[in-house]
Formats: structure tokens, sequence, C-alpha cells
């Protein structure tokens, strides 16, 4: 018998919500003395979204390859494993099916049987019922942020910043930059040129490449004008 530990984190954020791989590894470690077992490989899938089937994960897809019956697979929490219900009782029944057995300590133990099983099936439903909702929240967040003008993340446009307010405010010498380059432009003056300009008149280090998506925005601009 082979006894696995699984750990997942997904964000950094999950460090100050106590789901770190540090916690999670003391946690199983413990679980594991307390039961009389020594746990013979841990799997770390880092920067893993919860929404990924266990068997697309890294950590999660070798593990699987490696179980034989009378393992035993422990993991601290089920959302550490599973956010889809789908998932979870699909590898709850391929477990079932090798003899293989499933502890999550926050459901206080092996779910592989009785009423354990019963708890996980409710809990795997409650969590992806959950992550919709999180969805949901984003989603009108966003919406919100929209109405109110603000900025909702990805790259920043050239020529603006986001000002105290979170909203986008124009930025004064990205903005001077944007019309030396469509000056230099209508002058015949090459992206290297116009790139070295600005590097000399307004110490501004934007390559002959960035030059050049300025002017394809500035002209799809225009083009959406005109229409």
């Amino acid at each position: 018998m082979s006894v696995f530990a699984y750990l997942r984190v997904s964000t950094m954020r999950q460090y100050d919500e106590g789901n770190s791989i540090e916690v999670q590894e003391q946690q199983i470690a413990d679980y594991a003395v307390r039961h009389g077992m020594v746990i013979n490989h841990y799997f770390r899938d880092r920067g893993v979204s919860g929404s990924v089937a266990l068997s697309d994960r890294d950590k999660g897809k070798e593990l699987l390859s490696k179980l034989e019956k009378g393992d035993v697979v422990i993991a601290s929490k089920l959302d550490r494993m599973f956010r889809s219900a789908r998932d979870a009782l699909n590898v709850l029944e391929d477990f079932k099916l090798k003899g293989v057995s499933l502890h999550f300590i926050d459901l206080g133990g092996d779910v592989t049987n009785g009423i354990g099983k019963l708890v996980f099936t409710i809990l795997s439903a409650v969590a992806e019922q959950e992550r919709g909702r999180i969805r949901e929240r984003i989603a009108e967040a966003k919406q919100v942020m929209r109405q109110e003008g603000k900025y909702q993340g990805g790259k920043i446009p050239f020529g603006y910043r986001v000002n105290s307010e979170g909203l986008l405010a124009k930025d004064d010498i990205q903005q001077r930059c944007i019309e030396i380059i469509k000056q230099k432009d209508s002058e015949g003056k090459s992206l290297r040129e116009i790139s070295d300009f600005l590097k000399e008149e307004l110490k501004v280090k934007l390559s002959y490449q960035g030059v050049r998506r300025i002017l394809l925005g500035l002209r799809k601009t225009d083009e959406t004008e005109k229409r």
C-alpha cells in the first residue's frame, strides 16, 4: 500500500487564506501520523485553477497514473482537489473500482464508503454551485465597473494611465508621444527614426515595434470613425 498526498494552490492570494502548500503539507502530515500512515509521495500542483479537471493537471495526472489497489490518497480539503461535481464523482467512482481510498481532512476522512460518500457527493455539488456564484459576482462587478467607466484590468492602452479613482486618464507624456508619432509618420520618417527621436527628445524608450503598434491602432481608430 502506498499513501499519496495531493496539494494545490491556484494563486498567491491563497497564502493569505490558509491554503498555502506549506499549510496543506502540515495538515496532511499530521493526519497521516494520527492514522498510522506514512506519506510515500507528495503531488503539488502550483498555479492551477480548481476548474481544471484533475486528470488535466500535471501532478494530478501523474498521481492518477501511479495508483494501484490498496493505495490511499489524502488531500486537506475537497476544493483543493475538485471544484466540479462531475469530475469529483467520476474520480471517486474510478478510485472505488481500483480499490483506492480517498481521504479529505475537512470531511473527516475516507469518503469512498458509506456516509462519507454521501457527504462528499453533496459537498461536491455545493462546491460547483459556489464556483458558479463566484463567476456571477465577478461578472456583476465588471458590469458595475463598466457603467462607472472604471478600468477592468488587462493591458493599459498607450497614452493612458489608471488614476486614483480607478478610471482611465490621459497620460500627458504618452499623449505627446502619440502626437509626435503621427507627425513624424506624416513626414515619412521610418519607425526606427521615430523611435530614436522619442528617446532623444522626450527620454521615452519606445521600440520601433511599439511605434508600429501605435500607428496601427491609430489607423484602426480612424477607419472606425469614418464608418
